[in-house]
C-alpha cells in the first residue's frame, strides 16, 4: 500500500491559488551502519558471547524526497570498493522503490542537520528459503534517530535469476552470499514500519496518540497487528486485529482507527484520560505472513507540582521563632527537589538557607504525591526586611517554581513605645523652652540698644 499526502494550508482571506508542494525527487541515501550477527555461511562463536559487528553502509535507492530546491547537490551513490576483503565494509544496496520510506528528509539532511543516525543490520534468520548460496536471504534494518525516530526496514536479497549465475555467483567474503559485481549485496525492502515517538511525557487526564506507521511492496500483504503494555515485569495485549475478524479486540480506553490501518497503513494507537496505570511500555507489532516488525514507545506520566507558602507575610515579635511552610502537592513522579533562600535590600544576591525540615511523603488516590519543607527564622538572627522564597525543581516543570514570603520589620513593645513618647516629650520640652527663652532676650537687648543711642 503506498499514501502520499499533500497539504495546502487554510485561507480566511481572498480566495488564492494554493502554493503548488514541492516535486518529489528520487534520490540515494547512504548511512553508516553495523552489521551485527553471525554470518550467513555458519561461523561459530564462543558460547555466551556478543554477536560479531562489522562496519557497514547502507545505500536506499530511489527514495522519494520532496525537493524544496536544496537537492541540487545531491549525486547518485557510488561504491568505492568494487572488490571487498574481509575487512572491508559490507555494503547493502536496497532498492526503495516499492516501498516509501518514512522520514527520507531527516535522513538525508541528518548530517547537516547535527541529527545522529544509529544504524544496524542483521540477519533475519529464521526467515530464509532454499538452500545453496542463492537462497533468499532476509536482513533487518534499524535506524534510530536522536530526535526519537525509529524505522524498520526489512530487506530482501532474491534468489539468482539462473543456474548459470548460480554457479558463477561471486561470494561476499563475510557473508558467503551473491554480491553484485561491484562487490554489494542487493536487496530490496519489501517491509518497513516506523514511529516518530520513541518515549513520550504525558499529564494526568490528557489525551495521547502512539505511533505507528507501515508501507508493504505489492510482493508482501499486512497479516495482523498488536498494541501490547509491559509494565514492573507483567505484560498484556491492548488492542489486537487480525485480517479478516470482524472487529478487533480493545481494551478501554484504547482505540486504532481500523480504515486507516487498512488504508494508509496508520497503526497509531489512541489513548483517552491518561491515569497513573497508562505508565509504562507500549510495542506496535506489525505482522506479514512471513515478517514481524515491532517498535517500542516509553509512556511516562509527569504531574507538576502546586507550590504555596504559608503565610505570604511574616511579622513577629523579637526574641520569637516563626516557621514558614513551603506545601509541594498532587505531583509525579516521586523524586522532587526543594531549597529555601533569603535576600533582603543589603543583598545583591539570594543567600542558601539550610535550617529546614521535611514531612514525610503523602500519595492520594490518584497516585500523585505531596511533601511540606519548613523553615525556621528567629527574630534575634534575621535582618528585617527580607524576603523568603521555596525553591521547588521538578521533572514535569520547564523551569523551577519560586514562591515567596516577606518578612516585616518586628514591631516595637509597650514598654518600647512608652519609652519613646517620654523621651520626644523630653526632648519637645527642652526645645520648647530654648525657643521661649531666646524670645525673651531680645526685647531686653533691644532697650539697651535704644538707650545707648
Amino acid at each position: 500500500m503506498h499514501s502520499i499526502g499533500v497539504f495546502f494550508p487554510l485561507s480566511t482571506g481572498p480566495a488564492q491559488a494554493p502554493t503548488p508542494a514541492p516535486p518529489f525527487r528520487m534520490v540515494d541515501i547512504a548511512l553508516g551502519c553495523s552489521y551485527v550477527g553471525e554470518d550467513v555461511r555458519g561461523l561459530l562463536r564462543v558460547f555466551g558471547s556478543s554477536p560479531p559487528k562489522h562496519p557497514a553502509t547502507l545505500v536506499l535507492r530511489g527514495v522519494s524526497v520532496r525537493d524544496d530546491g536544496d537537492l541540487d547537490d545531491v549525486t547518485q551513490y557510488k561504491v568505492l570498493h568494487e572488490n571487498p576483503d574481509p575487512s572491508s565494509p559490507i555494503v547493502f544496496e536496497a532498492s526503495a522503490r516499492s516501498v516509501s520510506i518514512p522520514h527520507a528528509e531527516s535522513l538525508l539532511h541528518a548530517d547537516c542537520d547535527g541529527e545522529e543516525v544509529n544504524c544496524e543490520i542483521s540477519p533475519y534468520g529464521s526467515q530464509q528459503a532454499g538452500k545453496g548460496p542463492c537462497r533468499t536471504s532476509w536482513f533487518m534494518a534499524t535506524l534510530r534517530l536522536s530526535r526519537g525516530i525509529s524505522i524498520a526496514l526489512v530487506l530482501r536479497r532474491p534468489h539468482c535469476s539462473s543456474q548459470e549465475e548460480e554457479h558463477d555467483a561471486t561470494l561476499h567474503p563475510k557473508l558467503g552470499i551473491p554480491m553484485s559485481k561491484e562487490g554489494t549485496v542487493l536487496t530490496t525492502v519489501e517491509f518497513q514500519s516506523s514511529s516518530r515517538n520513541t518515549s513520550l511525557r504525558v499529564h494526568l487526564g490528557s489525551s495521547v496518540t502512539l505511533d505507528c506507521h507501515f508501507d508493504l511492496a505489492p510482493s508482501s500483504s499486512f497479516s495482523s497487528l498488536e498494541w501490547r503494555r509491559q509494565h514492573q515485569g507483567s505484560g498484556r495485549s491492548l488492542f489486537r486485529y487480525q485480517v479478516g475478524s470482524t472487529v478487533p479486540a480493545a481494551q478501554p480506553k484504547v482505540h486504532v482507527d481500523v480504515a486507516e490501518l487498512l488504508g494508509s497503513g496508520d497503526a497509531s494507537l489512541s489513548l483517552q484520560g491518561v491515569s497513573m496505570g497508562d505508565e509504562g511500555t507500549y510495542i506496535c507489532l506489525v505482522s506479514t505472513p512471513l515478517h514481524q516488525a515491532q517498535h517500542i514507545i516509553q509512556l511516562h506520566v509527569a504531574e507538576p507540582p502546586r507550590v504555596r507558602v504559608i503565610p505570604a507575610v511574616v511579622s513577629f515579635e523579637r526574641d520569637v521563632t516563626a516557621t514558614l511552610s513551603c506545601s509541594i502537592a498532587g505531583y509525579y513522579p516521586l523524586d522532587v527537589s526543594v531549597s529555601w533562600t533569603q535576600k533582603t535590600p543589603e543583598d545583591e544576591v539570594e543567600i542558601p538557607l539550610s535550617n529546614t525540615h521535611f514531612s514525610s511523603h503523602r500519595q492520594s488516590q490518584d497516585g500523585t504525591y505531596s511533601i511540606t519543607s519548613y523553615l525556621s527564622i528567629s527574630s534575634a538572627t534575621v535582618r528585617a526586611p527580607a524576603t523568603y522564597s521555596c525553591h521547588v525543581s521538578h521533572v514535569a516543570l520547564a523551569e523551577p517554581i519560586s514562591v515567596s514570603a516577606h518578612l516585616k520589620a518586628p514591631e516595637q513593645t509597650g514598654s518600647e513605645r512608652l519609652l519613646g513618647g517620654s523621651i520626644a516629650t523630653i526632648i519637645f520640652i527642652i526645645v520648647l523652652f530654648i525657643v521661649l527663652r531666646r524670645r525673651a532676650a531680645k526685647p531686653k537687648s533691644e532697650q539697651l540698644l535704644r538707650a545707648s543711642e
